[in-house]
């Protein structure tokens, strides 16, 4: 079956995960993905966090399926003019360099465009215009400079990022939007452009409740917040715990046996008030005038959500999700990356696929998490390092053999 992006070739300069995340995406849905990596040594994720001595890191596996791989000395003149070859054959350039690397190896926007006017070039950089636009940018910082640190955690506590990558990944996926939209008008103009996103916008935008917050702040406490009606508000967003940021009150609450991850999250809406007070138990609260509307309800939301606990301490997660769903009580089970791991619906949908490798063997990973239905993703394991070197060689750029053999005899491959 063709795939929605058969027939678009990238040159993916992209390493670790933002620019990855990004590259593995489009690769999904059919684009040809030219990963160029160092000669011997590829991109560093390939030996970060080994588990298996001298096979490719599951960092750098789960983030490459579908793409080939070829080792390129971008410093030699013989790499430099086998670049400029793959740029003139591909359409899009994508990277997450530091800022300026490609502008100081000779390739600026401006030599580009003269080498391929339709050449769409996407970067992931870590801020955009401003004070820290030359600065590098990590996950960690990204979430902190983002906004969403200082709003994460518990108000007696420090901030927190959270195990979500909300900066690379996060960042990667707007890239990717931004890569096909740019596709799509060059349909119609026939010219390529720049893509930038930077990592700290792309936290921000995943922040924007908190920015609505910050606003309302202005006009009196935040009432959906824990800190109503006892604590402070200062100028700033304070830290919600795990507080719904909808409007409607919700908490994670323990459950049986009591591990780490034995917690459930439950909301109170005005329309399920009644059928989970029938539930734990507490039928004398439905229609008590200091409990009976959400009005009431919300400098209590400690005492709502304490009484709730009562009854799923009595009960697993699953168990409180059996019976709260059909109830509409909007409630979810709080899932391990063990259960996660374990959940044969997720293999089902192939949002986790388990791959097989030649070095490493079997191992799963995080599937597509966009379904299209006349272009199924198909996962296909990451390439060996320079595993495709001599194809591209010779399919895109049409090396001879003795072409191929001088390049890699002046370390240019």
């Amino acid at each position: 079956m063709a795939k929605a992006l058969d027939g678009v070739r990238i040159l993916d300069m992209t390493h670790v995960q933002s620019g990855p995340t990004c590259t593995q995406l489009l690769a999904w849905f059919g684009a040809d993905v030219i990963k160029v990596e160092r000669p011997g040594v590829g991109d560093a994720t390939r030996s970060q966090l080994h588990d298996i001595p001298d096979v490719d890191s599951l960092y750098f596996t789960m983030l490459n399926h579908n793409k080939r791989s070829i080792t390129l000395n971008t410093k030699s003149e013989q790499g430099k003019h086998i670049f400029t070859e793959l740029i003139r054959k591909c359409d899009v350039m994508a990277e997450n360099f530091a800022p300026g690397a490609l502008d100081r190896m000779g390739f600026t926007w401006e030599r580009i465009q003269e080498i391929n006017p339709r050449m769409i070039y996407a970067s992931v950089k870590g801020f955009g215009p401003g004070p820290y636009v030359d600065c590098k940018v990590y996950e960690n910082v990204a979430q902190c400079t983002g906004g969403a640190a200082s709003t994460t955690g518990f108000d007696d506590g420090p901030p927190l990022v959270t195990g979500a990558q909300i900066g690379d990944s996060g960042t990667g996926l707007n890239l990717a939007l931004g890569i096909v939209t740019a596709l799509f008008q060059r349909e119609k103009t026939g010219r390529g452009q720049r893509v930038i996103c930077a990592m700290q916008d792309g936290v921000l935008n995943l922040c924007r409740v908190k920015m609505r917050d910050q606003q309302r702040l202005k006009h009196g406490p935040l009432k959906e917040y824990p800190q109503y009606p006892s604590g402070k508000f200062g100028d700033a967003v304070p830290r919600a715990g795990n507080a719904s940021g909808g409007g409607q009150p919700g908490w994670a609450v323990k459950c049986a046996p009591g591990g780490p991850d034995d917690y459930a999250y439950v909301i109170i809406q005005p329309q399920g008030w009644e059928a989970l007070m029938k539930v734990i138990g507490r039928e004398d609260l439905i229609d008590h005038p200091d409990w009976q509307t959400p009005a009431v309800r919300l400098p209590k939301l400690d005492q709502c959500f304490a009484m709730v606990e009562e009854w799923t301490k009595t009960k697993t997660k699953f168990e409180v999700m059996e019976i709260l769903n059909p109830l509409n009580v909007p409630c979810g089970p709080i899932l391990s990356m063990n259960d996660l791991a374990e959940e044969p619906s997720l293999r089902e949908t192939g949002t986790i696929v388990e791959v097989d490798h030649p070095t490493r063997g079997p191992y799963l990973t995080v599937g597509n998490p966009i379904k299209l239905s006349d272009s199924p993703t198909e996962v296909k394991r990451s390439p060996l390092l320079g595993e495709h070197t001599d194809e591209i060689l010779k399919q895109v750029i049409g090396y001879s053999d003795e072409e191929i053999a001088a390049a890699r005899e002046q370390g240019a491959i």
